[in-house]
C-alpha cells in the first residue's frame, strides 16, 4: 500500500494535519512489519500521518497529545537556495547561529559547531577531551544514555541481571566507568526517615565520594572527562540535586578532567533555562539556572532535539582554549557529511530567535513548577498509592509507579485523611501497572511514555512542548488523572 499525498500546492487548499489520503493503519502496519527492521525500540500500534500544534494525528484518525509557521518559512528559503554544502564550507546561518547560542551560554563558552544528532555531538565531545587532555578514559552516570557509537554500548551499562546485559556486542569499550546515578528516591545513601517537611534526606555528597573513590581504584590514571545530563530523562526524570554539578566539576578538576554537559533533553527551554548547567550567568542573561548557589561552567556543552525543531540538528560548544588547542594538534577531526550545513543551522537560528522573544525559557519554567509538577503532585500522587514519587524541573516530569507496599498493611495511613503512610524503603517499581496506564492515557489522547532503560522502568515521562499554554498542561493532567481513574490496581485513597 502506498499512502496517497495530499495536494498541498494551492495557495488557497485548506491547511490539513494529514499529509496523506487514503490511509489503512492495519496494511500500513503489516508493511512496516515487513520491511521496517527494529533498532532499538517498539513500535506505536498507530502510524502518524501528520502533526499540527501539540497534536499528532494518526492513520486511524486519533488526535493525540505530545507533550510555528516561521520555522516552516525558513526550510522552505533554504531548501530552494541554500540547503548543503562540503563540510569544510561555511554560511551566513551557521556563523549567526554560532553567535547567537553562544551569546546565550556563560562567557568562556565562546566556540561552537553544528552536526545531525544527540549521539554525534556526543561522540565529538568525548574525542575532543581525549585530544585536549591527551588521555582516554571516561566516566558516566548509571542511569544515563550516552551511545558510544563505535561499542554500540551505553557508557553506563547499570542492568542488575547479567541475563539482562548485552552480551552480543562484547565488551565495552575500555576505560568507561561509572558513577552511581543519583536517585533520591531510591538510592542506598537516601536517610530512611523523612525531615520535618516531608522530604527524604539524602546524603547525594557521601554517594559522589564513594563513586568516585572506586573510579580511582579502577582507574589506569588516565581520566579525560565525565558526561553527565542534569535531568536524566531516560532514567525516569531523575534531576541532578543542588549543588552536585559544581561538586562534580571540583572533583574533575582534581583529576584533569573536563567535564561535559548533555543538554539534549534539559537544553532550548525545556528545563526552564536555555541550559540546565549554566549557573550564575544564565540566572543573569536568560532566567533560570539550577539552583548550585555559584558559577558552574562545563568544559563542554552539547545541545541537540529542540534546538532543530524536528530537524536533524546538534551543536558542540567549548572554551576557545580547548578548541585552539585541539585545533594546534591537528589531531582532533571530525568530519561528517552534514557537519555545518546551512539550512538546519538557519533553522536553529529561528528557533533560538523565537525562544528569546516570545519568553519561552520564563514560560517553561512557570508552567512546569507552578501547573504540571503541582498538578501531578496535587491530582495524582495525593490521590493514588500507586503513585511513589513525583520529580522534574520545567516542563519535564517524572512519575514513578510502585507496588503496594509489603508487609505493612494498608498504603492508606487509616485516618482517612488521603494521605499515605512513610515507608522506611520505598515500595518496587511496578512496571506492569505503569505500562497499562500510559496505555490507557494514550487511547485517551495523551502520550507519557515510560523510561527506556531497562533498569529504571516504571516512570511515566512527561515532556510537553515549550509552547504549550496552562490551558494544554490542565487538558493533559486531566487526561492523566483520567487514566488513573480507569486503570485497575492504581489504589486510590480516596
Amino acid at each position: 500500500m502506498t499512502p496517497e499525498p495530499i495536494d498541498t500546492s494551492s495557495e488557497t487548499a485548506e491547511i490539513s494535519p494529514l499529509l496523506y489520503k487514503n490511509l489503512d493503519n492495519d496494511a500500513l502496519q503489516k508493511e512496516a512489519s515487513q520491511y521496517l527492521a527494529h533498532y532499538g525500540t517498539e513500535f506505536l500500534p498507530d502510524v502518524i500521518c501528520g502533526a499540527k500544534g501539540l497534536y499528532v494525528y494518526t492513520a486511524s484518525g486519533r488526535k493525540v497529545l505530545d507533550w510555528t509557521s516561521e520555522i516552516v518559512q525558513t526550510i522552505n528559503e533554504h531548501a530552494a537556495g541554500l540547503d548543503h554544502l562540503f563540510s569544510g564550507m561555511i554560511s551566513p546561518p551557521v556563523i549567526s547561529l554560532a553567535e547567537r547560542l553562544c551569546s546565550l551560554l556563560p562567557d568562556g563558552l565562546d566556540k561552537a559547531f553544528f552536526l545531525s544528532t544527540g549521539g554525534e555531538s556526543n561522540e565529538a565531545a568525548i574525542k575532543m577531551a581525549k585530544v585536549f587532555t591527551g588521555k582516554f578514559e571516561i566516566v558516566g552516570l548509571g542511569a544515563s544514555w550516552h551511545i558510544v557509537p563505535l561499542t554500540k554500548r551505553i557508557i553506563a551499562d547499570a542492568l542488575p541481571k547479567p541475563s539482562e546485559r548485552n552480551t552480543t556486542t562484547g565488551p565495552i569499550m575500555p576505560g568507561m566507568h561509572m558513577l552511581p546515578a543519583p536517585n533520591a528516591y531510591r538510592s542506598i545513601f537516601r536517610k530512611p526517615d523523612p525531615d520535618d517537611n516531608g522530604s527524604y534526606q539524602y546524603d547525594w555528597e557521601a554517594e559522589l565520594d564513594y563513586g568516585w573513590a572506586l573510579i580511582d581504584q579502577a582507574s589506569c590514571g588516565s581520566l579525560a572527562a565525565c558526561i553527565v545530563e542534569c535531568v536524566q530523562s531516560s532514567a525516569g526524570m531523575h534531576v541532578l540535586p543542588p549543588g552536585y554539578l559544581a561538586a562534580l566539576k571540583r572533583h574533575c578538576e582534581r583529576r584533569g578532567m573536563l567535564l561535559i554537559v548533555d543538554e539534549a533533553q534539559t537544553g532550548i527551554g525545556r528545563s526552564g533555562a536555555i541550559s540546565a548547567a549554566a549557573t550564575a550567568t544564565q540566572a543573569y542573561k536568560m532566567g533560570g539556572g539550577d539552583g548550585e548557589g555559584g558559577r558552574v561552567i562545563p568544559d563542554i556543552l552539547t545541545f541537540s532535539k529542540t534546538l532543530g525543531n524536528g530537524l536533524p540538528l546538534s551543536a558542540v560548544v567549548t572554551r576557545a582554549e580547548i578548541d585552539d588547542a585541539c585545533a594546534a594538534t591537528g589531531s582532533f577531526t571530525f568530519y561528517t557529511t552534514h557537519a555545518n550545513d546551512p539550512l538546519p543551522a538557519a533553522v536553529g537560528n529561528k528557533v533560538l530567535e523565537v525562544v528569546v522573544r516570545d519568553g519561552l525559557v520564563a514560560n517553561a519554567r512557570a508552567l512546569g513548577e507552578g501547573v504540571l509538577l503541582a498538578g501531578l503532585r496535587a491530582r495524582l500522587q495525593r490521590r493514588y498509592a500507586c503513585v511513589g514519587d513525583v520529580r522534574g524541573r520545567g516542563l519535564m516530569a517524572g512519575v514513578e509507579i510502585v507496588k503496594a507496599a509489603v508487609g505493612h498493611g494498608s498504603d492508606d495511613d487509616g485516618n482517612g485523611t488521603g494521605k499515605r503512610r512513610r515507608w522506611r524503603q520505598p515500595p518496587d517499581p511496578d512496571v506492569e501497572l505503569a505500562r497499562r496506564i500510559a496505555d490507557r492515557a494514550y487511547a485517551l489522547g495523551v502520550w507519557a511514555n515510560l523510561s527506556s532503560h531497562s533498569s529504571f522502568s516504571g516512570t511515566l515521562r512527561i515532556a510537553p512542548p515549550i509552547t504549550s499554554t496552562r490551558e494544554d498542561i490542565e487538558r493533559g493532567l486531566e487526561i492523566l488523572e483520567e487514566a488513573f481513574a480507569s486503570t485497575s490496581g492504581s489504589r486510590p485513597l480516596y
